[in-house]
């Protein structure tokens, strides 16, 4: 479980940085959210603080692009 989370949260960073260019804000919808609440889940069950943290800023970091884009209001 620790390193499934870790995985999850760096594929979700991969997708962050994609997301950030004009754009391709939607990609934060699939690409970004969806891998690091799993991320987050998994790093939890297996009481691993550094891929909570990692998908955390991850996940915030996609919200917060989102909501700058308009893509949640």
């Amino acid at each position: 479980m620790r390193v499934l989370s870790v995985v999850f949260g760096i594929l979700a960073a991969l997708g962050l940085l994609l997301g950030f260019l004009p754009f391709f804000g939607w990609l934060n919808w699939i690409f970004v959210l969806p891998p690091a609440v799993l991320g987050l889940i998994f790093g939890a069950l297996a009481r691993d603080r550094g891929a909570v943290t990692l998908n955390a800023v991850v996940a915030v970091l996609g919200a917060l692009r989102l909501m700058l884009g308009g893509g949640v209001i």
